[in-house]
């Protein structure tokens, strides 16, 4: 598996150089670090250093992405969540954390080793005692989970699949815009490890939620949300409030899967921006 790359040891020192607080944040399926450009924009403004790192073997563009599809393929949440955790084991200070979907999990899997200062974890992925599998989150991953051969492969979306799974909740326009400037092959074996979660005692799709060096941490979930509908997004804070630390969901009224890319991105962004400040 790929070590950090020489961008992301770039920001790492940039971090360290700066003095501030970093804030990394963590990319789904489907989506590459550049996704969260603009949230780095606003972080940075803020008083943050902001470190975008990818999932090991991310190529840099959406078109290098789209051409090589199978750089995306055999990546597990265990093998992402190490990746992760070795940036931020370069950074003098401990950082803020901010994921989405799977990078919502993945956020969560980094607090419970207690790597976090305060974590916000949006739409996020269902990790191992999550048990609410509404039909439309079965429906967004059934692209990946309806061949079993997929475990092993890169995973594109159509457009009709990013549709419902992502964009339901803008425009045809925006959805199309969205499609085009965004969407990636993502690696199937994350949404058969989080399917299977519940089964498997051993799964890396698991959160250690009781560490009390977790942090504070803020769950975010998109009304409209086919993909990790509210009831995944509630169990999981269920499973979180446990903590001894801070615990707290808000649910963005009207908004998708998409709600970190599409045009409302801001009223997220603002949002965990001042969840965070709360805390560093």
């Amino acid at each position: 598996m790929a070590t950090i790359t020489d961008l992301e040891g770039r920001q790492v020192d940039r971090a360290n150089a700066t003095g501030l607080t970093p804030v990394v944040f963590i990319h789904g399926l489907w989506l590459l670090p550049s996704s969260w450009d603009r949230w780095a924009a606003v972080f940075e403004e803020a008083g943050y250093t902001p470190l975008t790192p990818g999932w090991p073997d991310d190529p840099q563009t959406v078109e290098e992405a789209n051409a090589r599809p199978e750089v995306f393929a055999h990546k597990t949440v265990g093998q992402v969540a190490d990746h992760f955790g070795e940036v931020i084991g370069g950074l003098v200070r401990k950082p803020a954390v901010i994921g989405h979907s799977f990078g919502g999990l993945l956020t969560q899997i980094i607090a419970g080793r207690g790597l976090a200062a305060v974590s916000v974890a949006i739409d996020p992925a269902p990790f191992r005692g999550v048990l609410p599998l509404p039909i439309s989150a079965l429906k967004s991953a059934s692209p990946v989970l309806g061949n079993p051969a997929n475990r092993n492969r890169a995973v594109p979306l159509t457009y009709e699949q990013f549709r419902f799974g992502f964009a339901n909740a803008v425009s045809e326009e925006e959805a199309t815009e969205l499609y085009r400037e965004y969407a990636v092959p993502a690696a199937g074996a994350p949404l058969f490890q989080a399917a299977t979660a519940n089964l498997n005692p051993w799964t890396e799709a698991k959160v250690n939620s009781k560490n009390p060096e977790r942090g504070p941490l803020l769950i975010i979930s998109g009304e409209k949300d086919n993909t990790v509908p509210w009831a995944i997004a509630n169990a999981s804070f269920k499973k979180q409030k446990r903590n001894p630390g801070v615990t707290e969901i808000t649910e963005i009224a009207g908004r998708g899967h998409a709600l970190t890319i599409d045009s409302g991105w801001r009223e997220v962004a603002d949002t965990a921006l001042a969840f965070v400040k709360r805390f560093t």
